[in-house]
């Protein structure tokens, strides 16, 4: 009898560390790889993300409008791509505010739809909470002498990735102090030192390795991910908490949702954009 490889057969920690090497092999190579295939991979990563947000609206009782949704947020990723790229000038944005007050005329025809405008406001925000911080991750990427520089994306992710998987394994272990115990009960403070220690040692291997940002610039990217990358995570949890559920989604095993995986990522991009852009 021939056996089936399942990721599903794996414990919970199997099916992380699994699902962690694959997303890393495919995100790594291609950001490394060439610019349209970084712009290829992280468009789909953001198509999931923002759909996945207006599903876990839809759970509260909100009507979202999914696609169109999507949709501006995908165009808003392409357009910033394509002008950091110098491709298309920046009066293409223009085009996204028309298409934002198209949500309110689509809403108005939709009959049976109780609270129009609570869905147009979660349409928008799914656009501003997803869609703006993955483009404004490219933004980070052509921030030094306009040219796309993987090594911005790919350090601010090992950041990301060893300040959430430091803190996951210090918490299992040694979590006893409660972080923010009335969002996420399992959160620590030991757990969150042990990810600012995993981020520190990641941070000063990238800034030798690295050299298109000065050391002293990667460990101000590397607070800022600690701390924001924190509060995202507590945020993405009242979110969850709000309507009842443990995790954003079953799209990647082991860690949940791709809200689950990207939430850090959501609130410190912004924060790392307006520093590198700034000093």
């Amino acid at each position: 009898m021939k056996s089936r490889f399942s990721i599903s057969n794996y414990s919970n920690l199997g099916q992380r560390v699994i699902t962690a090497i694959l997303g890393t092999i495919i995100i790594i190579s291609s950001t490394v790889f060439s610019e349209w295939s970084y712009f290829l991979v992280f468009a789909i990563i953001l198509a999931f993300t923002q759909m996945e947000f207006y599903k876990l609206c839809g759970l509260d009782g909100m009507l979202p409008l999914k696609s169109f949704g999507t949709f501006i947020g995908l165009l808003v990723f392409t357009f910033t791509f394509l002008e950091e790229m110098e491709i298309i000038p920046m009066a293409y944005y223009f085009l996204v505010f028309p298409l934002v007050s198209m949500i309110f005329f689509i809403k108005l025809y939709k009959k049976t739809d109780k609270k129009p405008f609570t869905g147009i406001a979660y349409t928008i925000l799914g656009i501003i909470y997803v869609a703006l911080p993955f483009s404004l991750l490219t933004v980070a990427a052509f921030s030094v002498d306009n040219t796309f520089h993987f090594e911005i994306i790919i350090g601010s992710l090992l950041m990301l990735w060893a300040s959430d998987s430091g803190a996951y394994f210090a918490g299992t272990k040694f979590g006893k102090t409660k972080l923010f115990e009335r969002v996420s009960p399992k959160k620590s403070w030991e757990g969150s030192l042990g990810g600012a220690f995993a981020a520190i040692i990641v941070t000063y291997f990238i800034s030798k390795n690295f050299t298109v940002l000065p050391e002293w610039q990667w460990f101000c990217i590397m607070t800022i991910i600690i701390i924001a990358g924190t509060y995202g995570d507590l945020i993405e949890s009242l979110f969850k908490r709000s309507i009842a559920i443990k995790d954003s989604g079953r799209g990647l095993p082991g860690h949940g949702g791709f809200m689950d995986r990207f939430d850090g990522l959501l609130l410190s991009t912004p924060f790392i954009v307006a520093f590198l852009k700034i000093f």
